[in-house]
Formats: C-alpha cells, sequence, structure tokens
C-alpha cells in the first residue's frame, strides 16, 4: 500500500521512517513542512492523488503546550482543522486516516486508567485542539483509527528523556513535578502498533475507532526523571516537588493514565514496560553516539 506519513521529522515520523525500511509490502511517502503543510488543502490533496494514497498517518501536530495558550489560532489550525482536511482527503480517496491524539483530552481527575469511552474534559487549548481535531475527523472520515497516547519521548525532537539527560549534565541536582501521574511511552512501541494497524487495514479490524496506547506501567515525572539518570548513569540528584511549586501557563492532567486494553486485544499485542523501553532507547543513544 501507499502510505503518506506527515510530520515526518517528528518524534514518531522519525520511528516509522526507520521501521519502513523493513515493511517491504508497503510504499511510505514522508512529508514535513516546508514540503508539505497539511493546513493547505491543494498541497494534501496533491500529494494524495500523485502517491495513490491509500493509507494517511498523520503525526504532525501542534505540541507547544504552554505556547498554545497564547498562539490559541495557531493551535487549532493545526490540530483540529488540518486533520478536517486530511479526513476529506481520506474520504474523497476511500483510505485510511490514522490520527495520533492525545492523553491531554481528559481532566486529570480520574484515580483508574482512562478508558477510549470515558468523557472527554480538556484543560487548556492544547488538549481542545487535539479533541475538536479528533471530533472532526469522526464526522467527516468513513475509514480512520484514532490513538490517544501520553509523554511521548524519542531520539528526536524535543523530549522530557532528552531535556533531562542534557539538564542532568550541566546541574548538580534538579526538582522535578512528583504529583503528575502518567505513562511515558517509546515512539519506537508506537510507531510498531502503528504498522501492524496498517498491515490489518482492509483485513479484520474494526475502522471508525478510538484506541489508547501508552507503555505499561505509570510514573510520576520524577520518577520518570530518576529513571532516566538511573539507566543513563548520569550522577546528577533528582529531587521531588509539587507542581504548585513549579507553575506552568497551561494546566495539566495531574492522572493522565491510559486503559489499554482495546489495543492489547484487538492487535494481540504485549505491550513493553515503560522503564524496560527506555533503557531500550537508551541503549539506542549509546551505540549512536559512538
Amino acid at each position: 500500500m501507499n502510505i503518506l506519513v506527515t510530520g515526518s521529522r517528528g518524534q514518531l515520523g522519525s520511528e516509522l521512517l526507520e521501521l519502513s525500511a523493513s515493511c517491504r509490502n508497503h510504499r511510505f511517502f514522508f512529508y514535513d513542512l516546508p514540503d508539505l503543510d497539511i493546513t493547505r488543502s491543494d498541497q494534501v490533496e496533491s500529494h494524495c492523488r500523485n502517491h495513490e494514497i491509500e493509507v494517511i498517518v498523520n503525526c504532525a501536530a501542534y505540541t507547544a503546550v504552554d505556547k498554545a495558550e497564547t498562539d490559541s489560532a495557531m493551535a487549532f489550525k493545526v490540530n483540529r482543522d488540518a486533520p478536517a482536511i486530511l479526513a476529506a482527503c481520506a474520504r474523497e480517496r476511500n483510505a485510511l486516516l490514522l490520527q495520533i491524539s492525545t492523553d491531554y483530552v481528559f481532566d486529570g481527575t480520574s484515580s483508574t486508567p482512562y478508558r477510549e469511552s470515558d468523557p472527554t474534559a480538556p484543560l487548556g487549548v492544547y488538549g481542545l485542539s487535539k479533541w475538536e481535531g479528533e471530533e472532526r475527523i469522526r464526522q467527516i472520515a468513513p475509514a480512520y483509527i484514532i490513538i490517544r497516547t501520553s509523554w511521548l519521548y524519542s531520539l528526536s525532537g524535543v523530549n522530557f528523556v532528552k531535556t533531562m539527560l542534557r539538564l542532568g549534565a550541566e546541574r548538580p541536582e534538579l526538582h522535578v513535578v512528583a504529583d503528575q501521574i502518567g505513562s511515558p511511552t517509546w515512539a519506537a512501541d508506537l510507531a510498531a502498533a502503528i504498522v501492524l494497524i496498517i498491515d490489518r487495514y482492509k483485513k479484520d479490524l474494526p475502522y471508525g475507532a478510538t484506541f489508547h496506547y501508552s507503555n505499561e506501567g505509570v510514573a510520576s515525572w520524577y520518577d520518570f526523571a530518576r529513571a532516566v539518570m538511573d539507566l543513563a548513569g548520569v550522577s546528577c540528584k533528582v529531587l521531588p516537588i509539587e507542581s504548585a511549586h513549579y507553575p506552568q501557563i497551561a494546566p495539566r492532567p495531574h492522572y493522565s493514565v491510559l486503559n489499554k486494553s482495546a489495543i492489547k486485544k484487538e492487535l494481540g499485542i504485549e505491550i513493553p514496560y515503560w522503564r524496560d523501553s527506555l533503557s531500550a532507547m537508551l541503549q539506542r543513544r549509546g551505540m549512536s553516539d559512538v
């Protein structure tokens, strides 16, 4: 199949690019700005037509959570309006649209992992823009899969793991929030799940569905930072603080653990434990630094 991947230089897009070399049954077309602006319908339609696209994987997003509060027009343009454009193109071509969404569609007041059917209540512009993007897709695209994920990290782009490694090398100690709970997700693991979904296209997977995917297990940002330092062999001391002592412009959900039973059952997969995946990512980083 012919597959268009947007946001190809981001965390998830880069991991899909890495995997694509071994996917001999598919032809991948990777695009990012300035070669493809997904907020322009003419560019989206042209690329889909020229490459006879059968699957669109939208890894592009406006992810600057704090900046979105003052740059809401751009956040909604990228996270809501662009998915609507992609959905219309997918409908026109009878293609599958695979959209990446976020745990930020929930308000974080739950005490048990969020299921796909749980009520959404975004706290800030970023979460709201992603939620409205989901809704546009549901209204327009007949064949879609929405995957909500959380705390994504990889060797590419800007993310928590890379920030901790940089700060850990610069400072003797760091203070990290300990009262926000979620599940880290290695982008390579999510990319592998996406390839499985693509392989099942037009076979036996239900389309018009929402799934949750993150690595197994639960952690606070403090736990996550401690694990980064421990596994990377960085001597920086990590100390816990409350969110109130680390004010941010946009509100964060205090609990955003995702229930993954649906995607595990549907794909027949075991999802790696977050600390194991973090270790694998850091080992890959070490090999790439040699």
